[in-house]
């Protein structure tokens, strides 16, 4: 099997379980950073595409020319047919590389949030093992409308759109399903001040909750991995 592309939108990102839970379910990884500038591999030569978070929004296109490059690779993704699953920033790219609008939250969602499967959710190859009310780990203030061409899987209280899939290889989730307890305690350190000024939360709250909810976060997180390992094995 070829490897599977780890997309990297971050300096700091570290891709959390990510790694682990893709060489558990028999696959390798390839990390693709898109940041510094490092020419995009040949979808040829992976089996599938993860696109992770990132501190920038949409709205930094202009300025940070890596976001540019990123949209042209998830579009080629769904032209080749590669299986794609995009991440918070990596579900927003997907949007907007569809022609959706791209518009800050009504709320700034940080930590732990109840997750609201859909019917459409039941079977899906992805993330039907998720049930209502599962607690999700969230850090974003943007949000988006859902491309024409997708099916929604799952809404929130406060933000509606949480995931969707476009036909059967491509799919996207607003919360973290990736991150782990070490990449948490990382992004509270780097925020530093600005966790309490813009983001109306604590380190002592998020580090209180991550003890109440991380370990089984952790294990709903690897399943989507490994599934869809199971879902780019299944095409390749």
């Amino acid at each position: 099997m070829k490897p599977l592309l780890f997309a990297k939108a971050d300096p700091a990102e570290t891709f959390g379980i990510g790694p682990t839970a893709v060489t558990d379910a028999g696959a390798r990884v390839h990390v693709w950073d898109a940041i510094e500038g490092e020419p995009a591999p040949s979808l040829d030569d992976v089996s599938g595409v993860v696109l992770f978070g990132s501190s920038y929004n949409i709205e930094h296109a202009g300025e940070q020319p890596f976001i540019d490059r990123l949209r042209a690779m998830t579009l080629d993704a769904l032209d080749h047919g590669t299986p794609f699953l995009g991440i918070c920033f990596g579900a927003q790219v997907l949007a907007w590389s569809l022609g959706a609008e791209i518009r800050k939250a009504p709320v700034r969602e940080i930590g732990y949030v109840p997750l609201r499967p859909l019917p459409s959710a039941t079977d899906d190859r992805l993330l039907s093992h998720y049930a209502d009310g599962d607690p999700v780990f969230q850090w974003h203030m943007d949000t988006f409308d859902l491309p024409t061409e997708a099916e929604q899987l799952a809404t929130g209280d406060e933000v509606p759109a949480q995931a969707y899939r476009i036909g059967d290889r491509t799919w996207a989730t607003q919360f973290h399903l990736e991150i782990d307890r070490a990449e948490i305690d990382l992004w509270i350190d780097d925020i530093g001040p600005a966790l309490e000024t813009d983001w109306h939360t604590t380190s002592a709250s998020l580090r209180s909750a991550a003890a109440a909810h991380q370990a089984r976060h952790e294990h709903q997180g690897a399943e989507v991995f490994r599934r869809f390992v199971k879902v780019a094995q299944t095409l390749a």
